[in-house]
């Protein structure tokens, strides 16, 4: 079912075109005679034929249409086939694959084209009328067609890279997510083996009090056991859950923000810290995952700040709001400066993910972003109660890869259509100026002097008529001169410079001068 239906579209595309291409074929053929009405007429069959290969075969289209204009005129434009040129232009540029073909086959119709105005003496105007069809005909429509080809595959391969982009970003971002539970893991690893060890020690001091009964201190033994069991298994799932490319930690795991930035400040880094004593670990009344959540995008943003505008001044600002529930952590550093010298560095955007992740599973919400300064800065806002989410404020979404991808597609494309279209315009404005200054130039240079003309004597060898001639004669007689009589072959000249109303007519018959005259146009 689904082949019939596709061979029937195609059937109606072919008709469609054979009707369209043979429509000024039509026209002509209602008042046509002789030679052209039987050219007109070979005409349906054969493009019958090219509309029935289709997309297969578009250049044998081409190839009909511009045989059929050859036959009829050897400068190429004719009103019965000026449509099927431009219809199988476009056609080829749009279905041929590549651009080689098509540019062999133009190029070979220009040099078959030169040789037929050579051999029918229609002289160098009639091939350079025939390369401007050529040009605007089949040329522009082949170059409409193939970038309309190159835009659907541009379209297309950017959908595929967009999708496989996307779900790239999404395994990393996955990747970065996991990576950082795993180090929430571990601090609630260090905190928890912590007071776990604790309680080891105490039951073990319980265990050899001396005022306790056996009973009592058998089963301190077993708690303490229990404890140390306990720390163990935490280890080992810690164990697990730790990538292999974690670095171990090199911050004491109650280290607060204050030591944190004096750290950074000894560092080298130009750091200044704004807080309300919220940044003592377990000091701020913060909950375990809230307070370690602070640390990490202090932490986070100072490190980025470090990599990406070393030099730059960092401020970090900790606002605790009692009334809404809540602590703001703000960090924000200066734009790069531009005499740093060293290369900016590339950001998988990584660190900043699994920040939004921890922050997340600790209830609140993070926002990083450009700074209206030409910085980067980052803010998050955690709950002071356990237990407690924030909702994120609502904010326009951004636009997906794949829609910025697909648009820069566009710009492309438009421009190189552009580009298709002004190029060939380009070509025949300059064609155009060629074909003035040629003109031009064989007006100057078709004058005949007149004691020359004079001294011409009626049966004197053509041979010897032309070597007297000017270099180039006139396009043909004035608007208006009637036709020399059957048999003679005539050659004007103008008789005063860029005047085409009068010229010097010189007929010849079996090779001699028969005839000699000036005409005028009326």
């Amino acid at each position: 079912m689904i082949q019939w239906i596709r061979r029937s579209g195609a059937a109606r595309s072919a008709l469609v075109l054979w009707l369209a291409a043979c429509a000024p074929v039509l026209l002509k053929a209602t008042s046509a005679g002789g030679r052209e009405l039987w050219v007109l007429l070979a005409g349906f069959p054969l493009l019958a034929a090219a509309a029935a290969l289709g997309r297969t075969r578009p250049l044998v289209g081409l190839a009909v249409a511009v045989g059929l204009s050859l036959s009829l005129s050897v400068e190429l434009f004719t009103s019965s086939y000026w449509a099927a040129l431009a219809l199988w232009g476009y056609l080829a540029g749009r279905w041929t694959a590549g651009a080689r073909p098509a540019l062999w086959f133009i190029a070979a119709v220009a040099v078959v084209d030169a040789l037929a105005a050579r051999l029918t003496g229609a002289g160098v105007w009639a091939w350079f009328t025939a390369l401007t069809t050529l040009l605007l005909l089949v040329v522009l429509p082949w170059l409409l067609g193939r970038y309309r080809r190159q835009y659907e595959h541009l379209v297309r391969a950017g959908w595929e890279l967009a999708d496989r982009m996307e779900r790239e970003q999404r395994a990393v971002a996955d990747r970065a997510r996991l990576r950082e539970r795993s180090r929430i893991a571990g601090d609630m690893h260090d905190s928890l083996g912590h007071d776990l060890a604790l309680i080891a020690l105490r039951a073990a001091a319980l265990q050899v009090d001396p005022e306790l009964s056996d009973r009592h201190r058998a089963a301190a033994a077993e708690l303490r056991e229990a404890a140390a069991t306990a720390t163990g298994q935490l280890r080992d799932i810690i164990g697990v859950l730790r990538t292999g490319d974690d670095p171990a930690p090199t911050a004491p795991a109650d280290e607060g923000v204050g030591a944190l930035v004096d750290r950074a400040r000894a560092a080298g880094l130009a750091v200044e810290l704004e807080d309300g004593g919220a940044d003592r670990p377990g000091g701020a009344g913060l909950p375990p995952m809230a307070d370690r959540a602070v640390y990490r995008v202090v932490q986070e943003a100072l490190t980025n700040a470090a990599k990406h505008a070393p030099g730059s001044a960092v401020r970090v600002r900790l606002v605790r709001d009692p009334a809404a529930g809540e602590i703001t952590v703000w960090v924000a550093n200066g734009p790069r400066p531009a005499d740093s010298g060293a290369p900016e560095p590339v950001s998988g955007g990584n660190g900043l993910v699994g920040l939004d992740e921890r922050v997340r599973l600790a209830g609140g919400v993070l926002a990083h972003g450009p700074s209206p300064d030409g910085g980067f800065e980052v803010a998050a806002r955690l709950p002071l109660a356990p237990g407690v989410a924030l909702v994120a404020e609502r904010a326009a979404a951004p636009s997906s890869t794949s829609a910025r991808e697909l648009a820069r597609a566009r710009q492309r494309v438009r421009r190189r259509l552009v580009e298709s279209i002004t190029v060939p315009l380009a070509v025949a404005a300059g064609l155009a100026v060629l074909w003035g200054g040629f003109h031009f130039y064989t007006q100057y240079h078709s004058v005949l002097d007149r004691t020359t003309y004079d001294s011409l004597q009626l049966g004197e060898p053509r041979a010897d008529v032309e070597s007297r001639m000017p270099p180039y004669t006139m396009d043909g007689a004035p608007d208006g001169v009637a036709a020399p009589p059957p048999g003679w072959d005539c050659a004007y000249y103008g008789v005063r410079r860029y005047d085409g109303r009068s010229a010097y007519r010189l007929c010849f018959a079996d090779g001699r001068l028969v005839g000699k005259d000036v005409v005028t146009s009326r």
